[in-house]
């Protein structure tokens, strides 16, 4: 590994697999991670905060500062995943409380002071609802000269998980995801479509299981509370989704993505559309276009394939230090 790490801010809702991601973002020699900051999504902030805490603090972190955000979206109530992630949208691990607290300021207050303060441009990873950063957004936004990228997790082309169309994250806070592709600086989405690919086999959960490294040992557990095929053959059933641990392998490894540079909009109206990534992926204007006028839309690096290999690789190298 050549040059400097990146300096990197997660925005997250841990969530089984935003501890993944963590667990990482602190173990990568390329990555510098400054700032952790929380906000309802998998389960309720209170609970984000503590999962954040706990999860830094098994994987040996230095004292990273943790923020509370966002209790719920800008508009819509707050809907959890516990059915996913579990009740304490941990896997219900029964993990000790943490002895870290948290930051005595807010989110938004602590993205500002570190995006600023940071002496190169920071790329921000969201893996959560976009709540927190569409207020940062428009309560300073002048923190984007200091943003190198930002890399989402969020939004589908193909098939959401929330609707048949909309991903969850941007689902759960459309405006807010609206307000996020405002931002004026380079954006890369790593949506639904890479997500769900990046799969840890059976072997190298139950090896990561077996660690006596604390750190090393909550990833296999992690893993093992996000099985790929569940009532499919053992070997499906036991291996494990990186999730959003993918979006950080893209900030440390970006080469292991494809992308294409593509307009994305959010669609804001209430019925089954809301919360959809509309992608246009068409090679020429349509009808729409021709009769109507184009539309201004924000350009996003969208991620469209990963090598999956490449990425388990590296996740089981890196958590595994």
């Amino acid at each position: 590994m050549t040059g400097e790490p990146i300096p990197v801010i997660i925005d997250c809702d841990t969530g089984v697999d935003d501890a993944l991601a963590l667990l990482f973002a602190v173990r990568h020699p390329g990555l510098d991670l400054r700032a952790v900051t929380c906000v309802a999504g998998n389960t309720d902030v209170d609970g984000v905060v503590r999962n954040t805490l706990t999860v830094l603090e098994r994987a040996g972190a230095p004292d990273i500062p943790v923020a509370r955000g966002a209790a719920r979206p800008l508009i819509e109530p707050a809907r959890s995943a516990r059915h996913v992630h579990g009740t304490d949208g941990m896997g219900d691990l029964g993990l000790p409380a943490p002895t870290r607290a948290p930051a005595a300021v807010d989110a938004v207050t602590l993205l500002h002071r570190e995006i600023l303060a940071s002496p190169r441009p920071v790329t921000l990873v969201p893996t959560a609802p976009l709540t927190n950063i569409a207020l940062l957004l428009r309560t300073h936004p002048e923190v984007t000269r200091n943003i190198e990228r930002i890399v989402f997790m969020g939004g589908a082309v193909a098939v959401g998980n929330a609707t048949p169309v909309a991903e969850f994250n941007v689902w759960h806070d459309p405006e807010a995801a609206a307000i996020l592709l405002t931002a004026g600086v380079p954006i890369t989405m790593y949506g639904l479509d890479v997500f769900q690919q990046v799969v840890v086999p059976a072997p190298e959960v139950h090896r990561l299981r077996a660690s006596d490294e604390p750190g090393t040992r909550l990833a296999g557990d992690l893993l093992a509370h996000r099985p790929t095929s569940q009532g499919g053959p053992p070997e499906a059933e036991e291996a494990g989704g990186l999730g959003d641990a993918g979006a950080v392998c893209a900030v440390a490894d970006p080469q292991g993505i494809t992308t294409r540079l593509l307009p994305v909009e959010v669609t804001l109206a209430p019925g089954p559309s809301r919360g959809q990534t509309v992608v246009d992926r068409r090679p020429r204007p349509g009808e729409s276009e021709i009769h109507e006028g184009r539309r201004e839309q924000t350009l996003v690096d969208v991620a469209l394939e990963v090598d999956v290999d490449r990425y388990v690789r590296l996740y089981l190298e890196t958590v595994g230090r």
